[in-house]
């Protein structure tokens, strides 16, 4: 028997994978209240959009679980209608509709304007840059570009999101005034490939340039860089870095591997002679810069002498944040014509074996931080603490700075002056100065 939903005609947009999603969901929701629509983001509605991701096993798993979840809710009586957009949808589009037959629509990544008038709502081009931010108010993703152009052996990223795009300077300025004018104070740069960011627009690496204009932004005081690819890397960027104090000493830069033979295989363009020498010009232009690297470990032809190789390198690096996945045999990438032959429970060893050591080199590196002030934007109050994080420290992935709400209060948006007076692996406990 049908049960009548509680909201008629509200739209529910789900959200899976990387920050890239949670950017394009905010742009459909900012175009969908623009079109009048009662819309949400992961609350009840009626109308469901799910917006996946395709990127490795774990995540497609979760993306067609999800999917399956809100045509149960469907068939139930508990929702109306299900679309499913993002990278999966994109990648493997005839595959769900054969299998998932009771969705009422699929739509790819470029498919906006098709997804909006399946939803009833028009596409607004004056709309450019306008969205309905998820994320505390205090911060939030700019999407600098688009795609990517790099042949990486195991990844499926071009297949899903096309090739590299870059956003002009003047949009992505426009789109950082508008944030501030509603209270963010950090933006986070996201792309496939900061590192390419300009050479398809202005026919060099223009990411310097791009940092000078954000920089100039009223009401943005910290600026933080995602995804920068180290082949070609611009070294003018560690300047600005060094004398911009609005851009954070900060970056994400997925190494992936250290070995040359398997750099080599996974196409990466560089060597490990190469990667440690760009790290420590990272370190000697900008000293006490926060890196934060990825690693796949796994890899198909993997031996131990890679793997010790890659360890006692993550030993000697000391990286302020690493992240370890295991490799992901994807199907029309380079690496997919290779044999995946290390066993999963042998590259599930090793990457905890990584992770260990790193988390032993976080805690030492966070005792050094006892009894030092930071600047602290405090995004939440959770349980019984106010979370903060340093310029250091990306949201949802990095360390946080916990204030013990009982004894201190902070206004949640804001910076704050706090002393570290302990710390683990991932957490600083501080209280704010006066």
């Amino acid at each position: 028997m049908r049960t009548k939903t509680l909201k008629k005609n509200r739209i529910n947009v789900v959200t899976l994978g990387c920050s890239k999603n949670v950017y394009d969901s905010e742009v459909l929701m900012g175009q969908l209240k623009a079109n009048g629509k009662d819309v949400v983001h992961e609350e009840e509605g009626n109308i469901v959009v799910i917006n996946t991701c395709g990127f490795i096993n774990n995540a497609k798993e979760e993306s067609v679980n999800t999917i399956l979840e809100y045509v149960d809710k469907k068939e139930n009586g508990m929702v109306d209608k299900v679309f499913v957009t993002g990278c999966l949808s994109e990648r493997y589009k005839p595959d769900l509709q054969k299998e998932i037959p009771n969705v009422d629509a699929y739509f790819g990544t470029t498919d906006l304007p098709q997804l909006l008038k399946a939803l009833e709502a028009d596409y607004k081009h004056e709309l450019i840059g306008e969205r309905l931010t998820t994320t505390p108010k205090n911060y939030a993703y700019l999407k600098i570009a688009e795609g990517c152009d790099r042949p990486c052996s195991f990844c499926a990223i071009p297949l899903m999101r096309g090739k590299h795009l870059s956003q002009p300077i003047e949009k992505l300025v426009k789109e950082a005034e508008n944030l501030a004018q509603k209270g963010v104070k950090e933006l986070i740069l996201i792309a496939q490939d900061l590192t390419y960011y300009g050479l398809d627009l202005y026919k060099k690496r223009n990411l310097a340039t791009l940092l000078k204009a954000l920089a100039a932004v009223d009401g943005i005081e910290w600026i933080r860089l995602h995804y920068a690819f180290p082949t070609g890397f611009p070294l003018d960027v560690l300047d600005v870095m060094k004398t911009e104090p609005k851009i954070c000493n900060y970056i994400d830069i997925p190494l992936q591997h250290i070995s040359d033979r398997i750099l080599k295989s996974m196409r990466r363009g560089t060597t490990q002679e190469k990667t440690t020498q760009l790290i420590k010009t990272f370190r000697e232009k900008v000293p006490g810069m926060a890196i934060r690297t990825t690693l796949i470990v796994g890899y198909p032809g993997e031996t131990e002498t890679d793997f010790e190789l890659l360890k006692n390198w993550v030993k000697e690096m000391r990286f302020e944040r690493l992240g370890c996945f295991t490799y992901s045999h994807e199907e029309n990438t380079h690496a997919y014509l290779l044999e995946d032959n290390v066993p999963e429970e042998i590259k599930q060893q090793r990457a905890n074996e990584i992770m260990e050591m790193q988390s032993q080199i976080s805690w030492e590196l966070n005792q050094e931080k006892i009894g030092q002030t930071f600047r602290c934007l405090i995004d939440r109050k959770e349980g019984g603490f106010f979370v903060g994080r340093t310029e250091f420290d990306s949201p949802d992935v990095d360390n946080e700075v916990l204030i013990d709400a009982a004894a201190h209060y902070v206004k949640i948006g804001d910076f704050a002056a706090v002393e570290i007076f302990d710390a683990t692996e991932f957490d600083l406990y501080g209280k704010p100065l006066k």
